[in-house]
């Protein structure tokens, strides 16, 4: 929303002084498909020359997710602490292996099903579930579940970092590429020399918005958007982590109401409950 609203006031912001200073609007529009073809052409072309068909598929799957902002709000926050909660306190009841089969088909599993918001997302499901199944086993000790954990949080803030990087890199080259589009207006200039100075002048200010588009497209656009795909999909390494830490506290024997206290205090803070919110929710949750 807030990406969308940012455009706007960029655009708007500088069609609005280009005019108060007397621009013509069809100046800018007519050399435009020209202009537009060499800088994006030129690209795109080094997008895909420059990244791995995963990464180019990253960024096609994360390009609308600024329109849409993290879907890690407070309510999917305080559903995976109550479902952390309600997995400890079964597990405190009637140990590691009452819990085997839903950590094992958690799609299958009653406890499971009461969160829709985090069951569906398969790869925090697969983090947490792997996860609780090396404790489940006995074939890791805690340590060394925390070790896994953390280096699952590695690979993903890699692969995570990967799509905002590579629009990054092609936002810094749209200036390079406006210049390109300007020389060759300028070329193209050379050869009416002979003309009057209006026509000259129409040709060399068509240049220029190649120039103007290659700078706008690159802080006014490509930029932003690189920024914004970062801090989403940040987001989510933010949520994987909390569960890293309820888990991880658990299996250092802290009871189920503290291993989710530890989870809520590493949640970022614009989406973290209250304690005496999350203590009122955890009360009403009984073991099986």
């Amino acid at each position: 929303m807030f990406f969308i609203i940012g455009l706007v006031v960029v655009i708007g912001a500088v069609l609005s002084g280009y005019l108060m200073e007397g621009g013509k609007i069809h100046v800018l529009l007519e050399p435009l498909p020209a202009e537009g073809t060499i800088l994006f052409g030129a690209a795109v072309g080094a997008f895909l020359a420059g990244n791995t068909l995963n990464t180019i598929k990253s960024v096609v799957g994360n390009l609308a997710k600024p329109l849409k902002g993290s879907k890690y709000t407070k309510a999917v926050y305080m559903e995976s602490l109550m479902l952390q909660y309600e997995v400890y306190v079964n597990i405190k009841k009637g140990g590691l292996l009452a819990l085997e089969q839903d950590v094992n088909d958690p799609h299958s599993s009653n406890i499971f099903k009461k969160y829709p918001a985090v069951m569906h997302d398969h790869h925090a499901m697969d983090f947490f579930c792997d996860s609780m199944k090396l404790l489940i086993n006995g074939s890791a000790k805690i340590d060394e579940i925390d070790q896994v954990m953390d280096m699952d949080l590695d690979v993903h803030h890699a692969e995570s970092a990967a799509p905002g990087a590579a629009v990054g890199v092609m936002a810094d080259g749209f200036p390079a590429f406006g210049i390109c589009a300007c020389v060759m207006g300028v070329v193209i200039t050379m050869g009416f020399l002979d003309q009057p100075p209006n026509v000259i002048g129409g040709k060399v200010g068509s240049a220029l918005v190649g120039t103007f588009l290659g700078i706008f497209l690159a802080y006014g656009v490509f930029q932003p958007l690189a920024k914004n795909i970062d801090q989403v999909l940040a987001s989510e390494g933010a949520f994987f982590n909390a569960l890293r830490a309820g888990l991880v506290a658990f299996g250092n024997g802290a009871a189920p109401v503290t291993a989710v206290e530890f989870a809520r205090r590493n949640i970022p803070s614009p989406e973290r409950p209250g304690s005496q919110e999350l203590e009122e929710v955890v009360r009403q949750i009984k073991p099986r």
